[in-house]
């Protein structure tokens, strides 16, 4: 009966911790989840005006717009540096490394940008090639946080040290549902498609066309990097809130149980010593 206490004291000391951390994910999500809505607006309305800049030119072909035969692919996964969020890390360092394999024979094929300590560690392990890391995140991302790591990768890709490149991230749905997603950046498609579907216009710029498109398009990328960081915060929020949630109901569960436990052991106790006591009556009679 000792042990058996014991153990409710630890389930409910459990408890008590889990309830709590699944209050602050709940906290957290709420700014989270406001952070990466406000920040898809600038993008949307960053993409039209790009999409409108191309559209109303001629002859330019930046190569952030122009896709080019691929040698070489590279991958930047949005991890986060905690766990205790159920499958978050695991479902997407799961799919990007499904997507390796159907896609490369070599590491030499491939380079990876990673953000997040679970990330980088897991990779690291496996030895698969890194060339940036992030970690240390705050619960509420700047874009300063990132910008390195974001500015590194768009420029590898406009020095062709690579010819695509990749977002790993998940995406956040609802409070319920994270989907992971291996999202193509560069080159910039949406934008491509954009411009060849848009209203045709004439622009004058000063300073020229080029030097517009040139200037706009890597913040462009690196806003849509940002946009995938505060998208992955959300959605890790909402796991951990989850994660915390099934962990509360199955301490509460095993609580039950062993207090169900407690009672039978208890009655089991009292019914032997009364058996013991009108026993030993009997044996004086």
């Amino acid at each position: 009966m000792r042990d058996i206490k014991r153990r409710i004291s630890s389930f409910q000391n459990t408890k008590q911790i889990t309830k709590a951390m699944e209050m602050v994910a709940a906290a957290n999500l709420r700014k989270a989840q406001q952070k990466a809505e406000s920040a898809r607006p600038y993008a949307d309305k960053m993409r039209e005006v790009i999409a409108s800049v191309a559209a109303g030119t001629q002859g330019i072909q930046n190569p952030m717009l122009v896709s080019r035969p691929v040698k070489k692919t590279g991958y930047l996964v949005i991890t986060s540096d905690r766990g205790l969020a159920g499958g978050f890390n695991a479902n997407l360092l799961r799919s990007l490394i499904k997507t390796i394999r159907e896609k490369h024979n070599s590491s030499d094929d491939y380079a990876i940008f990673v953000i997040g300590r679970k990330g980088r560690d897991f990779l690291k392990r496996r030895g698969y090639p890194i060339i940036g890391e992030v970690t240390g995140l705050s619960d509420s991302p700047e874009f300063a946080d990132i910008k390195t790591i974001a500015k590194q990768a768009v420029e590898q890709y406009a020095k062709e040290y690579y010819d695509e490149l990749y977002l790993v991230f998940n995406e956040f749905i609802n409070p319920v549902t994270q989907r992971p997603v291996v999202k193509q950046l560069l080159p910039l498609s949406d934008v491509t498609e954009q411009k060849e579907t848009g209203t045709q216009a004439l622009y004058e710029f000063e300073p020229s066309a080029e030097e517009v498109l040139e200037a706009l398009l890597p913040q462009y990328a690196e806003t849509l990097i940002y946009s995938a960081v505060l998208e992955s915060k959300a959605s890790e929020f909402g796991a951990r809130m989850s994660a915390m949630g099934s962990a509360t109901d199955n301490a509460t569960e095993m609580i039950a149980n062993l207090r169900l436990q407690y009672n039978r052991a208890r009655q089991a106790a009292i019914t032997q010593e009364i058996a013991e006591i009108v026993g030993g009556a009997n044996a004086l009679s």
